[in-house]
């Protein structure tokens, strides 16, 4: 998933949603239980195939299994529904699942339910968002026409790559080798779908809010203020939950989440609802929380991205004018000065948290000077008119905006204004009809723990995930290379050189990369979030009376 709606949730319209939770043997209470955790609304239909950001992710990340399974301490996959995912090549995977897994409406999953869901997803015809995780697979250009805009039914509704040879197995074909494909099979868009999904338009419909999954909870409600999800009786995944009921209720005011928290009316707050920034100053929440909060390292990646629809500040002409909006903000700074030190400068656009991170790839472009910065501006022919910052107001992301409006506008001696969205949803929507001009926040929380996933779904030529409109044959050519390249060592640093051509074009401006400050009421026990800035469901318990 990859957009985060806050600033202590990964990125902007990519939420990553591919959390983790802890093996465990659930709870054999009969006293129903519930816990409130803080929660965003979801910009979409609920299913695996459209929701990419975070506040849609967290609710499919309790609804459904997948073939994978991201470990909630380390982020390494571990096999869920899968019992076996093998390769000689890295282009032809053979995949066998566990025979015991059923969906929420007690129909047994199949492999058929995976290839139906993915090939219905890479469909242009039905307009799914994670539609460009499927690129890899053989047939996928054959579900796709009048480059991508599919003002003309594809002429068959099915990918070559896939073939179902029984219940439990199926294969995948790709293009090319790609030698990361099973790592990335826990990704949200991976996800079976239940027979009753393809039954009719009506089917769907009722699915779009109440979505029909394998994974440990089934959601029972879904309105503006709250999703209610319950225990699935028929999961048989190791991932078992201790509590019989989670309500995500829906916040678009940080501080009355954290606020309920301290009064014990929310269990959770921190990931979608972040800790308000008055209250990081000086640790101010640490005190008031004394032994109910956490910090964890995340794989939350924000930057600033520049408007594709305005022509002066993308392309290669206009560089310098990109470089001087980066120099010109002084990272160590606002870090200090807002974010209360949680979060660190970023120096290159892929995560410590990776494998394959490169510290310094960014360059001096990442570095704050003020002088360099004036010098790159005047050079670059300048900004005519009002630049505008736009970010959403429900992440608390106001003062921290603010602050890089006033810094850009003093260093380069332009008007820069900060200007808010009512909520995530309504920014996500608005860059999807490319209404934003100007610069505005952005925010990725990998899908899935690879170097990869924070290159291809954002920079990517026609990636969903793509809201700089960046373009590059060089780019894209390096990231097949990538692909291609044995797992580790040699795949890493083909990727590396992907990014050093980021460097160079430099779509977006990397400004800092976010640890999860979180905290919990008094009613709950194990609490543990994940790199993917998931609340781990099947750890959280209510404290014994």
């Amino acid at each position: 998933m990859a957009a985060v709606a806050g600033i202590g949730l990964a990125g902007l319209a990519l939420a990553a949603c591919g959390g983790g939770t802890s093996n465990n043997s659930g709870s054999n209470s009969t006293n129903a239980s519930e816990v409130k955790i803080g929660a965003c609304t979801p910009q979409s239909a609920l299913y695996p195939g459209n929701t990419n950001e975070v506040c849609g992710g967290t609710v499919l990340d309790a609804t459904t299994a997948k073939l994978v399974h991201y470990n909630v301490d380390t982020s390494e996959p571990e096999n869920d529904i899968a019992q076996s995912i093998t390769t000689s090549d890295n282009q032809h995977f053979d995949i066998k699942i566990k025979p015991d897994y059923k969906f929420s409406d007690g129909t047994t999953v199949k492999a058929e339910n995976f290839v139906n869901a993915w090939n219905w997803a890479a469909n242009c015809k039905n307009g799914q968002a994670n539609s460009y995780f499927y690129t890899p697979i053989k047939g996928y250009a054959d579900l796709q026409t009048d480059n991508g805009e599919c003002k003309t039914a594809p002429k068959t509704d099915k990918m070559s790559g896939l073939n179902v040879k029984s219940d439990t197995e199926f294969t995948i074909t790709t293009t090319e080798k790609v030698s990361n494909l099973p790592t990335r099979l826990g990704y949200i868009a991976f996800a079976p779908l239940p027979d009753s999904f393809f039954k009719n338009a009506d089917a769907r419909k009722k699915q779009e809010k109440i979505p029909v999954g394998a994974g440990p909870f089934k959601v029972v409600s879904n309105t503006t203020t709250d999703i209610v999800v319950q225990k699935n009786p028929y999961y048989a995944g190791p991932y078992k939950p201790h509590v019989d009921k989670v309500d995500f209720k829906i916040y678009t005011d940080p501080e009355a989440a954290y606020n309920d928290v301290l009064s014990n009316n929310l269990d959770f707050t921190g990931t979608m609802d972040p800790i308000p920034n008055d209250q990081l100053t000086n640790d101010q929440w640490k005190s008031d929380l004394a032994d109910r909060w956490g910090q964890k390292d995340s794989s939350v990646f924000g930057y600033l991205n520049f408007s594709p629809i305005d022509k002066q500040l993308t392309g290669p002409s206009n560089l310098k004018l990109r470089q001087a909006i980066s120099m010109s903000i002084n990272r160590p700074l606002i870090i200090k000065q807002i974010f209360a030190n949680s979060y660190s400068p970023a120096t290159s656009w892929v995560s410590p948290v990776v494998e394959g991170y490169k510290a310094g790839a960014c360059g001096e472009n990442c570095t704050y000077n003020p002088a360099k910065a004036k010098q790159l501006y005047q050079e670059s022919g300048g900004y005519n008119g009002t630049l505008t910052l736009t970010y959403n107001a429900d992440g608390g992301h106001k003062a921290w905006c603010e602050a890089v409006a006033s810094e850009v506008s003093q260093n380069l001696g332009i008007k820069v204004v900060a200007k808010p969205t009512p909520d995530f949803k309504t920014l996500l929507d608005s860059l999807d009809k490319k209404e934003i001009s100007g610069m505005f926040r952005n925010g990725w929380v990998m899908d899935y723990p690879s170097i990869e996933n924070y290159l291809a779904p954002i920079y990517g030529t026609g990636a969903d995930s793509n809201y700089s409109g960046y373009s590059s044959e060089a780019f894209d050519h390096q990231l097949q290379v990538a692909a291609a390249a044995d797992t580790g060592a040699p795949a890493d640093a083909a990727y590396q050189k992907a990014e050093a051509i980021l460097a160079k074009d430099f779509p977006t401006a990397p400004l800092w990369f976010q640890k999860t400050s979180y905290g919990w009421s008094d009613n709950v026990t194990n609490v543990k979030v994940d790199a993917f800035q998931q609340v781990d469901l099947s750890a959280i318990e209510l404290k014994k009376s």
